[in-house]
């Protein structure tokens, strides 16, 4: 897949010790051996692509349609976590539709010129994927509403009052667009795209499916009870669950006799700190600062980021989604609190209401850093 590319392009007991967060297997970001061991892995169809129900159906009407009238479809929007399957998407679209596909990010283009020399160079019905749009610059995203509307981009020649601006036709193309923060997103932006889809956590059936597909393909041996295993603890994401199933592949060949059974998942796993619910260091240490040394909170999101040894946006963008959606964590105006889950997943016993956090006070909004407790 990399010739697609236009651009060139874990158990914690000391509270107080970093947790090494770029470096936790369940992260869903990869770096550039990760995406291609992935781009193997990627369904080719839509009719391949598992999960992801009523997204794929409305996709396949849309691409359908399209191609029965003989025009390029409407621009795609693609929002979610990362991991799910955006850029498998994208590529998808191009594959249905039978035409090439450009490849960009929204980083890589800082100036109105570079998106000027991508959208000058598209073909007919081409597809331009553009990966964490909301990052684009905002001369750039004004430049795309006109091309994605009108198909035309206005360039600037020349500076000051001799400055001209020349229109340029671009033929019909088709935007896919994907984010994982669409709210980040200018509504003139949204607006013009035909058709937005959010793609949602897998469920375990699902996962299982895809590691029994990346299984064959990777041609790994495995059992039912350590695809299930894997399945399990994937935390609703593909790309964790593929990574998960070549590292219990690495540790039967090492330690086992190749074969990716139950006991290999459970002592790969172990190895890697991925416990039974899909926690790993970082979110343990989170969980045991809340419980152990605040009483269950509420507490601060800069003062649970010391506690931790980790900044606050690690703690906030890296942990904290995960334990909240599995109902670990709660959000509250004064700061963060622990579950009753919380508690039970590590063998505590949760102290009656009146004798939390006795060492907190109220906080304020800010948390002493101008950040929003909650």
């Amino acid at each position: 897949m990399t010739g697609f590319f236009a651009d060139g392009r874990e158990d914690m007991s000391d509270l107080d010790t970093p947790v090494e967060a770029t470096a936790r297997i369940v992260d869903a970001g990869s770096d550039d051996d990760e995406r291609r061991v992935e781009a193997a892995l990627r369904p080719r169809r839509l009719a391949e692509f598992p999960g992801q129900t009523r997204v794929c159906d409305q996709l396949s009407l849309v691409l359908e349609a399209a191609k029965r009238r003989g025009t390029p479809p409407d621009h795609v929007l693609l929002s979610g976590p990362p991991g799910l399957g955006k850029t498998t998407l994208a590529l998808i679209v191009a594959a249905e539709l039978g035409q090439p596909i450009r490849i960009t990010s929204g980083p890589a283009v800082q100036h109105a010129g570079d998106l000027a020399s991508i959208l000058s160079s598209l073909a007919e019905g081409e597809v331009l994927f553009l990966d964490e749009i909301h990052r684009m610059a905002r001369a750039a995203e004004e430049m795309l509403y006109l091309a994605m509307e009108d198909f035309r981009v206005d360039v600037i020649v020349g500076k000051g009052p001799g400055a001209t601006a020349i229109s340029l036709e671009l033929p019909p193309f088709t935007v896919v667009g994907a984010t994982t923060r669409s709210g980040l997103l200018p509504a003139p932006l949204r607006d013009r795209f035909g058709f937005t889809g959010h793609l949602d956590f897998y469920a375990v059936a699902d996962l299982v499916r895809i590691l029994r597909r990346s299984s064959g393909l990777l041609k790994v041996e495995a059992t039912e009870a350590a695809i299930a295993e894997i399945a399990g603890r994937s935390r609703g994401t593909p790309r964790i669950a593929n990574r998960l199933l070549r590292r219990v592949r690495d540790w039967a060949q090492v330690h086992g006799n190749g074969v990716a059974n139950e006991e290999a998942a459970h002592a790969a796993l172990a190895l890697f700190d991925v416990d039974d619910r899909g926690l790993d260091r970082l979110d343990r240490a989170v969980l045991e600062a809340l419980c152990r040394r605040f009483g269950g909170g509420p507490v601060g999101l800069s003062t649970l980021a010391v506690a931790v040894g980790e900044e606050s946006e690690t703690v906030e963008t890296v942990a904290e989604p995960f334990l909240v959606r599995e109902g670990f964590m709660i959000r509250t105006p004064r700061g963060r609190a622990a579950a009753p889950l919380a508690w039970d997943h590590l063998g505590l016993t949760a102290p009656p209401p009146e004798a939390r956090n006795p060492q907190a006070v109220p906080l304020p909004l800010g948390d002493g850093d101008g950040r929003f407790g909650g």
